[in-house]
C-alpha cells in the first residue's frame, strides 16, 4: 500500500480498509502512547484479525479499528489481562451472532468489569475534590499519606484508584483500625509488586518486538491472579478466626 499512513483502501462490497498507519492515527487521539508494535502485538495475541491484501499488508477495517479500542479501553481504564478482554469479546461476539446488526461492542465500552477489576486510572482529582467525594477530612487524607499509603501525581492530583482507596481505608477506619494498621497492607503490596517485577523486568529487556508488551501482559495477568490469591486467602484467614 503506498501513500499517506491515512489512506484507506476499498473493497468489491464497498467496505473500506485502513492501513495500520491510518488506525494508528485514529486511536492515537485517545491512545497517545499506542504504537504500531503494540497494534501488531494484539494482533499476534488474537484480539484483532485484520484481513491482507495481495501485497501481504494488513488491511483494517472499521470494525477492526473498534474492535482495538475496546482492548485499549480495557487495559488502560480496568488495568484488564487479554485473557480477561478476550473472554469478554467472545461474549459480545456471541450476542452479536445472536443479534445482527447491534453495535454491541461500542455499547459494551463502559462495562468492561470483569470478576478482578483494577478501576479506573486516569483522571485528576485534586485533594479538595478527594475529600469531598470521600467524606473525610483533611487530616485523615495526610495521615494516609505519611504512611505511605496514598501519594499524590503530577501537580499534586490523584487518580480515581486514589478515590477508592480513600474510601476503603475510610469504611476500614470506622471499624477502628487506624492508618498505621493499614501499612501491613502497603507492605504486603510491595512485596508482590516486587515478586512480579522479578519476572516481568527480563521479559521487558528481552530482545524482539513486543517484548514490552509481553511484560506488561503478564504484570496484568500475575497482578489479577495475585489479587485473587489474596481474596482467598483472607477469606480462609477469616473463616479460622470465626470457627
Amino acid at each position: 500500500m503506498t501513500g499517506s499512513a491515512a489512506r484507506a483502501d476499498s473493497s468489491d462490497s464497498g467496505e473500506r480498509f485502513m492501513s495500520i498507519g491510518a488506525v494508528l492515527e485514529i486511536l492515537r487521539e485517545d491512545f497517545p502512547e499506542v504504537t504500531i508494535s503494540k497494534i501488531r502485538f494484539l494482533e499476534g495475541e488474537g484480539l484483532v484479525t485484520p484481513e491482507r491484501a495481495p501485497s501481504g499488508y494488513r488491511r483494517f477495517s472499521t470494525a477492526d479499528c473498534e474492535r482495538l479500542r475496546f482492548v485499549l479501553t480495557a487495559q488502560r481504564d480496568r488495568y484488564l489481562p487479554l485473557k480477561v478482554i478476550r473472554e469478554q469479546l467472545d461474549a459480545i461476539d456471541a450476542q452479536a451472532a445472536d443479534t445482527p446488526g447491534a453495535r454491541l461492542l461500542s455499547s459494551a465500552r463502559s462495562a468492561v468489569a470483569p470478576a478482578t477489576d483494577f478501576a479506573e486510572r486516569g483522571g485528576r482529582v485534586s485533594r479538595e475534590a478527594l475529600i469531598e467525594r470521600t467524606g473525610v477530612d483533611s487530616a485523615f487524607i495526610a495521615e494516609l499519606m505519611r504512611n505511605s499509603l496514598l501519594a499524590a501525581g503530577p501537580g499534586g492530583f490523584f487518580d480515581e484508584d486514589a478515590v477508592r482507596l480513600v474510601e476503603a481505608a475510610a469504611a476500614l477506619a470506622n471499624f477502628g483500625l487506624e492508618t498505621r494498621h493499614l501499612r501491613a497492607f502497603k507492605v504486603s503490596a510491595d512485596r508482590e509488586a516486587g515478586l512480579v517485577a522479578q519476572i516481568a523486568n527480563p521479559i521487558a529487556k528481552g530482545k524482539g518486538t513486543g517484548a514490552r508488551d509481553r511484560a506488561e501482559e503478564l504484570i496484568r495477568e500475575m497482578a489479577a491472579l495475585s489479587v485473587t490469591l489474596h481474596t482467598q486467602l483472607v477469606k480462609a484467614a477469616v473463616r479460622g478466626v470465626l470457627d
